[in-house]
């Protein structure tokens, strides 16, 4: 069976990603996944980058930070504040690139349950279409493709040790 395929759109015109992906589970388990720094550390960020810094203080005005470290030694931070949080519906955050911190974003996961797991759509609003475009060409489709594969592995080892 094929791995579901992760779908993007990026309007000309306007400084947004959009995406969407099913995964097989369902959205409280997704939502849990997603802000809980037990279950990122298993899945967040491409295979060949190792998570070195998961931190959440998963409230309104509450705040996360990510480092991941390539192969070569090279770390990358994110952060962002929690703006809005409705479990197990959706997130919305800022989210900062440190390695670009004039430009920052603003993005939103929501968990619809559907049929066998969740329906997941983001959407990244960023402050130009120029950082849009950036973080397309950083390699945003590769990487959450790897990133929601693992998602997936997680998703079912996660099903697996609950029978």
């Amino acid at each position: 069976m094929n791995a579901p395929r992760l779908e993007i759109e990026a309007p000309l015109d306007e400084p947004l990603i959009a995406w969407r992906r099913f995964v097989r589970a369902m959205p409280e388990r997704l939502f849990d996944a997603w802000t809980m720094p037990e279950h990122l550390r298993r899945w967040w960020g491409p295979r060949r980058l190792e998570l070195v810094v998961c931190e959440v203080d998963l409230r309104v005005g509450g705040g996360y930070r990510f480092v991941q470290r390539g192969p070569d030694g090279t770390e990358r931070g994110f952060h962002g504040t929690y703006l809005e949080i409705d479990r197990p519906r959706r997130l919305v955050t800022t989210w900062m690139y440190e390695g670009s911190p004039d430009h920052d974003a603003v993005e939103t996961v929501e968990f619809e349950a559907a049929e066998g797991g969740t329906l997941l759509r983001g959407l990244s609003r960023h402050d130009s279409v120029q950082a849009r475009d950036a973080h397309l060409e950083a390699g945003m489709d590769a990487g959450m493709t790897d990133t929601l594969a693992r998602l997936d592995e997680w998703s079912a080892a996660e099903a697996a040790d609950s029978v």
